[in-house]
């Protein structure tokens, strides 16, 4: 049976934009994500003396005035300014000209976990302090998670739908799925979509801190996010942002510009199991694999490349192991399959957009970035993970993998673009 895109219209990727711990574009992420740099960093955005973890993938040298004026700036919270900047990386990549556009058909979908939790914790400061009447009146607007979508559609000038998909950290990953789906069903031409996180604050530390999450490694933190690692004990909190621009195919051709890859599969799917941990077998994320290969009409080896969730957390390092053995048998160790988590962190609600740039890039130039720190084998994590350096080779079809708190999972295939 066909898959779902096999009887809708097909689905490009004209456009790439990312702000992120080892770049703060697109290419530079991509160099530094081939040489192997880690993004990952002792805390300098405030005062981590005390905290069990004093380390996370910071985004460094970020000027929201690069992009935004000013005033705007100071009336968006960090993980808005970073979207931002990433769509208009975005815009440019794309060659799009905005005279040109049906704006009623164009679309934002981008996501964040957390949203402006950056804001909500400064602002509690001020009202504990100096008294509810201190609360600024931007903080509701600056702390709403469907902020980064609602600002970039008046940025844009985008009329067409509008929205943040929020499922913790496969949020990024269901936004560009949903792209996908809103292009399928012929209700928009394009769509800025993808995601942007910024809970790198006292309170996002100490929370993730408290329920046993992040790596206290903090005497070495580029040695710190190890996916896959025998050692592995928790991820490192990062921030950023990713945007592409997805496109209908004739869209495409009408402007004339030449699509970086195709979007052919997207599935997501729920555990059902527990707040914060997967099912011990791996069986949603499983699941959702296997219903994304379903989606994109192809067999489990026609996949070149895995970009996995791989958080370097035991759980989920183990289950996403097995899941993957589920969908694709003995063939799950001859599929190359890496973790960017090991250099940029974990960005939350922003990792499967993210991901899903890296994956596009991946197949463009066929070579598939390294999981580094990957330095004493564990028995459950035996695939091919890419250790230390990219791996070259050819890439025509490539699955990028996201898991989230409260169940939720989600599955993105690429392929090459073909005419």
């Amino acid at each position: 049976m066909a898959g779902y895109n096999q009887i809708k219209g097909r689905v490009v990727v004209t456009g790439i934009g990312i702000v992120s711990p080892v770049g703060l574009d697109a290419i530079t992420t991509w160099e530094n994500l081939l040489a192997g740099k880690s993004g990952i960093g002792r805390i300098a955005s405030f005062d981590a003396e005390g905290f069990e973890t004093t380390i996370a993938a910071e985004v460094k040298g970020f000027e929201p005035t690069d992009y935004v004026s000013r005033k705007d700036a100071r009336r968006m919270d960090r993980f808005v300014q970073l979207a931002a900047a990433a769509t208009i990386q975005a815009v440019d990549n794309a060659y799009l000209n905005f005279n040109c556009l049906d704006d009623e058909r164009t679309a934002v979908i981008i996501a964040s976990g957390i949203g402006g939790i950056s804001t909500l914790s400064k602002q509690y400061g001020e009202m504990s302090s100096k008294g509810p009447s201190r609360v600024s009146p931007f903080l509701i607007p600056m702390m709403l998670p469907d902020m980064a979508s609602g600002q970039i559609s008046m940025l844009l000038g985008a009329k067409g739908p509008n929205y943040a998909p929020v499922s913790a950290c496969s949020s990024g990953a269901d936004a560009l799925g949903q792209a996908f789906r809103l292009i399928q069903h012929g209700t928009a031409d394009i769509v800025f979509s993808g995601g942007a996180e910024a809970a790198i604050c006292p309170i996002g530390v100490a929370g993730f801190n408290s329920c046993k999450a992040l790596s206290t490694r903090n005497d070495v933190p580029e040695k710190a996010s190890r996916p896959f690692d025998a050692e592995r004990d928790g991820f490192v909190l990062g921030e950023g942002a990713a945007v592409l621009v997805i496109e209908s195919i004739e869209s495409a051709v009408t402007r004339g510009v030449e699509p970086i890859i195709e979007i052919i599969g997207y599935a997501s799917t729920a555990d059902a199991h527990h707040i914060t941990h997967p099912t011990p077998d791996g069986e949603g994320g499983a699941r959702a694999m296997q219903l994304a290969l379903y989606d994109a009409n192809i067999s489990p080896k026609e996949i070149d490349y895995i970009n996995a969730h791989g958080t370097s957390t035991q759980i989920n390092d183990r289950c996403e192991t097995m899941a993957i053995k589920t969908v694709f048998g003995q063939h799950s160790y001859k599929i190359p399959i890496s973790s960017t988590k090991s250099m940029t962190g974990h960005l939350l609600g922003a990792c499967g957009a993210l991901e899903a740039a890296v994956s596009a890039m991946s197949i463009k130039n066929w070579v598939a970035p390294p999981t580094i720190n990957l330095e004493f084998p564990d028995a459950d994590c035996d695939l091919d993970y890419i250790p230390h350096i990219p791996r070259r080779g050819e890439i025509k079809t490539a699955m990028s993998n996201s898991f989230g708190f409260g169940g939720h999972n989600a599955s993105l295939i690429f392929q090459a673009f073909d005419e």
